[in-house]
Parts: structure tokens; sequence; C-alpha cells
């Protein structure tokens, strides 16, 4: 590929062939080229290559290559890479491809260039050119905006031509002028606490009401089986998230039920069994599972399969995929009222386990 090599490709259209090879060969060979996301134009290198990473920053004008970000084609490039993985799964699910970057913890091979204390920026740019040539690329790919540090990045192709001089780039991929024009948003999301970096189109909240989930445990009066379900989950969710509070993440965790009353408080059986554990259940005080609460959930695990039935008879159809037993199993968790504070401890040992299997399906397995 000649220097300065200017390749044109339809706004909304995926390169030929040649054009996406011909821009792999040269990042290949240690290249800078320009692309276009929705944002803006961007600045292309190996990310897995120093004298790439080098030339890169020779031409923005940096020093660092850790604030460069990997740019991938999908989702997948981060499958079983990154920590709190169903978190970040829910969070690319929704945004991307598109305008959010999340600075994650990171396992994935070749980025130790661009890494900064573990933690990674990644980012699926919804550009149909930028993304198939991302795809094809066999090695990891970083970018960063398409300007001098300290300057505005460009947004279309000619302003790139103008930026920098013949021989800076190998190539400047022409998709048109960029759909959004302004710069991501970037969010780290990682064990203690998501953060926002960089303010754009996507919210904090926003990313938090999709990362997080909204979990409601029910049984019958919601004084016995789902409070304590309700604090163990609590519990075991700070844990794994490392944080003081799970609405950091967007968790937000209930109880109810099905033939509950308003205002009732736990049972002392069950205040005692989870005191014993350093769990605090006095202050619950019981709520009927009225059919808004439940449809606004995200996840409804009941205490046996008549809760479960119960709570369907009165949801609108299509509902069901939501409302499940707490046992992945299947089997029912026995009412523990009015037995002895022993069964009452059975039953939060039997709650906590069960609790620890749904936690793959909440925060997600550690990365491989």
């Amino acid at each position: 590929m000649s220097e300065s090599d200017d390749l044109t490709v339809q706004a909304g259209h995926r390169p030929t062939e040649d054009v996406i090879q011909r821009l792999v060969q040269a990042l290949e060979a240690g290249a800078v080229v320009s692309m276009p996301t929705e944002t803006v134009y961007g600045l292309a290198a190996r990310a897995d290559q120093p004298e790439a990473l080098e030339r890169l920053a020779a031409v923005k004008g940096t020093k660092d290559p850790r604030p460069y970000t990997w740019h991938v084609g999908g989702a997948e490039a981060l499958a079983g890479r990154a920590a709190l993985p169903a978190l970040v799964e829910r969070a690319t699910e929704r945004y991307w491809p598109g305008p959010l970057t999340l600075v994650v913890r990171s396992s994935a091979p070749g980025l130790d260039l661009i890494t900064a204390d573990g933690w990674t920026g990644v980012r699926a740019p919804a550009h149909e050119a930028t993304g198939a040539v991302l795809s094809a690329a066999p090695f990891p790919v970083v970018m960063t905006s398409a300007n001098r540090a300290g300057e505005s990045p460009a947004t279309d192709a000619e302003t790139v031509r103008q930026i920098f001089a013949d021989g800076e780039l190998a190539a400047v991929l022409d998709g048109g002028p960029c759909a959004l024009g302004e710069a991501s948003t970037v969010a780290r999301l990682g064990p203690g606490g998501i953060e926002l970096l960089r303010e754009g189109i996507v919210t904090m909240e926003e990313i938090k009401r999709t990362a997080g989930q909204r979990l409601l445990f029910v049984c019958t009066g919601n004084t016995c089986r789902s409070p304590m379900a309700e604090a163990l989950a609590r519990t075991a969710l700070r844990s794994a998230l490392e944080a003081k509070d799970e609405a950091d993440f967007g968790f937000m965790i209930g109880s109810a039920g099905v033939y509950a009353g308003p205002g009732a408080p736990a049972s002392p059986q069950a205040i005692e069994a989870l005191a014993e554990r350093d769990i605090p259940l006095g202050d619950h005080r019981s709520t009927p599972a009225l059919e808004a609460l439940v449809a606004d959930q995200d996840r409804v695990y009941c205490m046996t399969a008549s809760h479960r039935d119960a709570l369907l008879s009165m949801l609108p159809e299509g509902a069901a995929a939501n409302v499940e037993l707490l046992d992945p199993a299947g089997e029912d968790v026995p009412d523990p009222f009015g037995g002895s504070l022993e069964i009452y401890r059975q039953t939060a040992d039997a709650i906590s386990r069960m609790v620890d299997a749904r936690m793959a399906d909440w925060v997600g397995p550690p990365p491989s």
C-alpha cells in the first residue's frame, strides 16, 4: 500500500474484501491508518506491537499508549476475558456496537502494552466499514481519536487529511461524515464500582440500569424465606462485586409475599439465624407481591412452585421467563414457619447455596 492511500466506502456499507485486506495488511506491517466510527474518526494501529504504538504516539503527539482503546468488531472479543462478565455482557448487548467505551479488568492476550494496572479500555464502534476491518484483523487493534493531542477530533475524512502530513498515515478510510460527531461515553466497570470517566451520549444511570438487575424474592408472607433470601443475596453480591452497596452497580434487591400484608417484621428466628452470620434483618417489613411490583423486576425468584403459579396467574402473558424458582434444580424451599431456630438455620443454609448457584447469572464467573 502506498503512503497516504485514500480508500472510500459508501456510508452504511461494508467495504470490499480488497479494501479490508489492504487496511489489515497496513496495520499488520505496523502502520497507522485512519478509520471512521459513529462518533469521530480514529487513528488505528496494532495493539501488540511496540513499534506500531510508538508510531501512533508520534502521530498523535502523546507518550503513553495506555490511554488508547482496544477496538473490536463485536462483544465476542471479550468473551471469558473480563471481570464481572455478566454485567459487561448486559452492557455490551445493550450499547454495542455503539458510543460506549468500557474500561474493564481484562485478561485478553496481546494487550499488555495498552493495559494500565490490569484495566483495559475496549469499544465496538457502530460503523460497518471499520467493524469489518477490526473483525478481519488477526491481532488486536487500538484506536484513538484522529487529532493532535489537545485538539478537537476530526469528524470527516477531509479534516483527517488536513491535520496529518503526507507519510504520517498509511491510509484514510473515507466512510463519510460521522453520524454523531462527539466522543463516546467512557465508563470503568469492574470490581469496586462503576465510574464515569468521560461524559457522552450514554448516561451513568443508563449504564447502571443495564449492567445491574432488579431482583425480587417471593414467598408466602414475606417474613421468613424471602427476606432471608433478600439479605443473603445482598451480602453475596456485595462480596462478589467488592462493593459496599450493590446499588453502585445498578442492582436493586427486594422481597415480597404472595399473601403478605404490609409492614410485618421478619420472624424472630429468621432475624437470629441471619444475625449469626452478621447479617441484619431487624429492619425488614413485609411487602405484598402486587402486580406492578413484580412486573417491574428483571428476575423474580420464588421459594416454591405454588408461589410461582400465584404470580403467573396475575401477570400478563409472556412474563413466565422472568419468574422462576430460586433453586436452579427446581426444588421448593420448605417453609420454616413455626419451626425451631435450627430449622431456620437449615433454611438459611439452603437459601445461601441457591443464591451462590445464581451468582453466575447475576455477576458471572471469574475471567479465564
